[in-house]
């Protein structure tokens, strides 16, 4: 590498270490934010949605059915009440509409002597109607609610029982393999996030590198160096990259360890499903698309007049990669046709969703690299002709 553009990625590093508090809040504060807010929302949301193991639902009962069988089936996990007019029904449903109690079930008076006597199918009569009153909106009542109806319709299979299903014991009926599941949920939501926390990331860096030196007026002074303008492009791209990448890195750390939290599922979301090759192909495609990030936020930077100015242009930049992020959790899995990984940041959400559903190839991974690469160069080029004009750098 020419040793101007090593000058020149090392007067980067320097500057942006060299301020302890802005390479902390750059790098290590968004992963660990992220980690603390994702863990502090996957608790939050599983305590709010969810019931003790141990608590027994309060329910009113008008009419207990005689069935032992159906009576030992429903005593598990509720504490009945019985009423007996419908008095005390509307008062139970006002008490449930306050959030006072769990569940009311009606059921007919002769319930027990009609279930005794199964319809025939040619039969006009209806079926005894059993009537489930909750409160949707607490999640008690909702719990009871699932657990009463999940009863309900067994006993019910249970009178008219001409075939089980799935009923053995130690079978395994769901075939899908561990990799598919995680692989299911990792390539519908980790491209979008990584192509944000890689923006963002270098967001946080760019038009302080270029659109700052201009408003300092100290940019003027690196141009009139020896060195050339395509090196100071180069170097300023690479060197932007490298951090951009950190900051990137750092959230994405942080979202895979909290991942588990927030869905909810602790112990079975975890990337060790996921070999090293796939870590590689992955970090090939993460540093070949904050090249084009950084390129694509250098050239706005260098036509803006300062750090305000570019971050506002790049807003709507912003918002376009939300909406290519997004298509990683509609699609039908990656693209086949390799036109599709010609088109930045699109291509790299494509790669992306392969590598987490274990189905990349080396022709998609070389299109996407190379498309990103040449893009880089191509923006590279056009910042150091940007570099060259005296109405844009002075």
């Amino acid at each position: 590498m020419n040793n101007s553009i090593l000058t020149i990625m090392k007067k980067e590093l320097a500057r942006f270490f060299g301020d302890k508090k802005v390479a902390f809040s750059t790098i290590l504060l968004p992963g660990l934010m992220i980690f603390v807010l994702y863990s502090f929302m996957g608790s939050a949301l599983t305590s709010q949605f969810s019931v003790e193991e141990d608590y027994k639902a309060e329910c009113y009962v008008m009419n207990f059915p005689k069935d032992d069988t159906l009576k030992m089936m429903l005593k598990e996990g509720f504490r009945f009440k019985e009423i007996s007019s419908e008095e005390e029904v509307k008062q139970v449903k006002k008490k449930l509409q306050e959030k006072e109690t769990d569940l009311c079930v009606v059921f007919p008076e002769d319930f027990s002597e009609r279930i005794a006597e199964p319809l025939p199918v040619t039969s006009s009569a209806l079926p005894p109607e059993v009537q489930i009153f909750y409160n949707s909106s607490e999640t008690s009542s909702e719990k009871a609610f699932q657990t009463m109806s999940g009863v309900l319709n067994e006993f019910e299979g249970m009178l008219s029982n001409r075939f089980d299903l799935n009923k053995s014991d130690g079978v395994a009926y769901d075939l899908a393999k561990k990799e598919d599941t995680i692989g299911s949920i990792f390539s519908s939501m980790l491209p979008m996030l990584l192509m944000i926390f890689l923006f963002s990331g270098t967001l946080a860096v760019a038009p302080e590198s270029i659109a700052g030196e201009k408003e300092r007026g100290t940019i003027a002074t690196l141009l009139v160096t020896p060195a050339k303008r395509s090196h100071i492009a180069i170097g300023k791209i690479l060197a932007l990259s490298i951090i951009a990448l950190l900051s990137g890195a750092s959230s994405t750390i942080g979202t895979v360890l909290s991942l588990p939290k927030l869905m909810g599922a602790a112990g079975d979301l975890d990337g060790s499903v996921y070999s090293v090759t796939d870590y590689l192909f992955l970090a090939v495609v993460i540093l070949s698309t904050v090249m084009v990030f950084v390129t694509v936020l250098s050239l706005i930077s260098a036509y803006a007049k300062s750090i305000k100015e570019a971050q506002s242009y790049a807003t709507p930049v912003m918002i376009l990669l939300m909406v290519v992020g997004i298509t990683a959790m509609f699609g039908n899995g990656a693209k086949e046709e390799l036109y599709y990984y010609c088109i930045p940041a699109y291509n790299s959400v494509q790669s992306m969703v392969r590598i987490f559903e274990f189905n990349v190839t080396a022709g998609t991974m070389l299109v996407t690299v190379v498309s990103n690469l040449a893009v880089t160069l191509l923006g590279a080029f056009v910042l150091t002709k940007m570099f060259q004009s005296e109405r844009i750098v002075g």
